[in-house]
């Protein structure tokens, strides 16, 4: 039979060899990764932003005596925006995370070891599924408490702790505790009220902080990926 009588041979009926497979392998890994790394720079991105406007509102405040203290609460809220954008950025994160450690794991590491088998002989389905149907592999409460716990309750804290030194020395050094709770007033306005939001705030952020060291625990944090429970994959 002459080349021009053959048949056309489509995608799916031509079987790929082994040599095509691994390239095509590689190649799906190298993107896995470079979509990986681009969520990681952007939470990164976040967290300077957090912190950068955290250290020049501190700056700021402190730099004249007039200068309001409610400036320093204000700033949680600002930082508050930026928790909120890197949680749901670090879900993002997490969904190419776990492709890439499910083929390191099961495609990279036996081919390193020069054996053969994977640890998960099931993943190419979970990672075809993912593909088809991508899925976020953690809730927003575990995400939020986990960006948390590595990043931003220390910055809540560092601006707790500013307010509280605002208020203890401007416009004066206070030399009672009455005195202190004075300064803490805008205004009309006593000092009660923000002493609870600002507890009340903390309170929720030290339940999110004590919330990421389980979810660490459960996810096995952003270190160690989240293909190993398949009940992240969610399918």
């Amino acid at each position: 039979m002459s080349g021009a009588s053959r048949p056309p041979m489509d995608f799916e009926s031509t079987p790929l060899t082994r040599s095509e497979y691994i390239s095509a392998m590689v190649h799906f890994y190298r993107g896995e990764v470079a979509r990986s790394n681009i969520w990681r720079q952007r939470l990164d991105q976040t967290t300077n932003w957090a912190v950068v406007t955290t250290a020049a509102i501190i700056t700021f405040t402190f730099a004249a005596t007039e200068r309001t203290h409610v400036l320093l609460l204000l700033s949680s809220f600002v930082t508050l925006g930026f928790l909120w954008i890197e949680a749901r950025r670090f879900r993002y994160f997490s969904v190419y995370r776990a492709r890439v450690r499910m083929l390191e794991e099961n495609f990279l590491l036996p081919i390193v070891t020069r054996n053969l088998i994977s640890p998960k002989p099931d993943w190419r389905e979970f990672v075809a599924m993912d593909l088809d149907v991508p899925k976020f592999k953690i809730t927003p409460v575990e995400s939020l408490a986990l960006r948390v716990r590595y990043n931003y309750y220390w910055l809540f804290t560092a601006q707790a702790a500013a307010w509280l030194l605002k208020t203890w020395m401007h416009p004066d050094p206070a030399l009672t505790l009455r005195e202190w709770y004075g300064h803490m007033g805008v205004g009309t306005v006593p000092g009660w009220p923000l002493l609870l939001i600002g507890g009340l705030f903390f309170a929720a952020m030290s339940v999110l902080f004590v919330l990421g060291g389980r979810a660490g625990e459960i996810v096995e944090d952003e270190i160690h990926g989240y293909e190993s429970d398949r009940g992240h994959w969610k399918f």
